[in-house]
């Protein structure tokens, strides 16, 4: 472990004027929760990547992401009070250092009876219900919740959604695993209209729906765009224009950012401004999530001539074709949610077998790259601990550096500035001798 707080400023600068509009977005939605917990309007702690985002705005119930906080207590060096305070409540340093957060900054509300004095945008509102999620993902996404039901006595659902092996025969299975997730999400409904006096309008959920579907196909054309050299827009303006589609899908508020992200990065290109001057190499996040209090790596990077194109992490999930005549808005979303998390298996079985693999491979030839970056945080173990054995896989199917860079998402204790530093310097050699061998 290391004690070292970074050394500079933590913070990355953006390329692209749409990306520094999400942080007053977040201001606002944040003010929005506040606004809704004064009137006693039900507010819901919620997870990213859920398939619930449809149900919430068409009851018109306002989301809490307690990830995203911890995230921003992170860039806002505001997270150790409330690792502390989890800490002091018997969490252990190796859990989820999102779920420490917030499981933190809650336990601390309850001993002061009040808001923690200066919590970043306010602090978290109190939530009405609890939504966890149990979607092979991780277990503090359920877990996470229970543990803060210790402090915020609220009501708490689980929504199982689970998506099949890798080695699964798709056009077999695909009926059950929809059948269980529109069931679940059924189940979701009713447990919404019980604790919060919203009845489901399923006319709004079907626009809403529909709403969703055509924010992801314009912000997949955004992101499709970046493949022009030199770079029009890097991973670190991704790490902020991801939070409308992440968190706020639904919304005419999200589709109209992509659209306007769309026209900036074509007005990019068409003139030919590249992220940096001088571009000499193209690098993919190619997995984990980011260090939120060191995202100035990737400006690091840039002064080296190396620029992220395009991440694993965050992008938007693939607009997918829904089979005609599937008209219950559940059920939309249930298919929606099958294929997206399935998108790439069957040609994975024909290949890699491994989807994500299949996918890193794709962008390594779609966006140019000449080397993958993979961060490996300490306290997020579901998420990363495959990324060695695809690094491994990835390796018998193409020769390209690689690095993986360690430290966490939300607790510094782990980072030191000074070793990643040297890690980078190393690899940008690793790289630029790699790329005058291939030519």
């Amino acid at each position: 472990m290391n004690t070292g707080a970074p050394e500079s400023k933590t913070t990355a600068v953006k390329a692209l004027e749409v990306a520094r509009k999400v942080r007053p977005m977040i201001k606002d939605w944040s003010a929005k929760t506040h606004e809704a917990q004064a009137k006693g309007e039900p507010v819901a702690y919620y997870f990213v990547e859920s398939s619930y985002e449809d149900i919430l705005r068409a009851m018109d119930i306002i989301s809490v992401g307690t990830e995203n906080y911890a995230a921003l207590c992170a860039a806002k060096m505001d997270a150790e009070r409330f690792l502390d305070k989890a800490y002091a409540e018997g969490y252990a340093l190796h859990l989820c250092s999102y779920a420490r957060c917030w499981i933190g900054f809650d336990a601390l509300y309850k001993e002061l009876g009040e808001m923690p004095p200066s919590a970043p945008d306010g602090g978290l509102a109190r939530p009405t219900v609890m939504l966890g999620t149990g979607m092979m993902i991780c277990e503090p996404r359920y877990k996470g919740f229970q543990a803060s039901q210790r402090y915020v006595d609220v009501p708490m659902h689980v929504l199982n959604l689970l998506w099949p092996p890798f080695d699964a025969n798709i056009k077999e299975v695909q009926d059950y695993y929809v059948r269980f997730a529109t069931e679940e999400l059924r189940e979701l409904v009713e447990f919404l209209e019980k604790h919060t006096g919203r009845k489901m309008d399923w006319a709004k959920l079907s626009e809403v729906t529909d709403l969703i579907e055509r924010t992801l196909i314009i912000w997949n054309k955004a992101y499709k765009l970046r493949k022009a050299i030199p770079s029009p827009m890097p991973t670190e303006d991704a790490m902020s224009t991801m939070v409308p589609g992440w968190f706020y899908i639904g919304t005419q508020q999200a589709y109209d950012f992509y659209e306007e992200l769309y026209n900036e990065v074509k007005n990019r290109i068409d003139n030919k401004l590249g992220v940096i001057p001088d571009e000499k190499y193209r690098m993919l996040w190619g997995g984990g999530l980011p260090p939120w209090f060191a995202m100035n790596l990737f400006n690091y990077f840039e002064s080296f001539g190396a620029v992220f194109p395009i991440e694993i992490t965050y992008h938007p999930l693939p607009p997918v074709e829904i089979p005609a005549g599937v008209t219950d808005p559940l059920e939309r979303i249930a298919w929606r949610f099958f294929k997206q998390f399935t998108y790439r298996y069957e040609k994975a079985q024909k290949h890699t077998g491994h989807p994500d693999v299949e996918w890193i491979l794709e962008m390594i030839d779609d966006y140019k790259i000449d080397g993958v970056i993979f961060h490996q945080a300490r306290t997020c173990r579901t998420v990363h601990c495959g990324q060695l054995h695809e690094i491994n896989v990835l390796k018998e199917f193409i020769d390209i550096p690689t690095l993986v860079l360690e430290s966490d998402i939300v607790d510094m204790h782990y980072y030191s500035e000074s070793e990643t530093k040297k890690k980078i310097e190393a690899f940008i050699e690793v790289v630029d001798t790699h790329k005058k061998s291939k030519r």
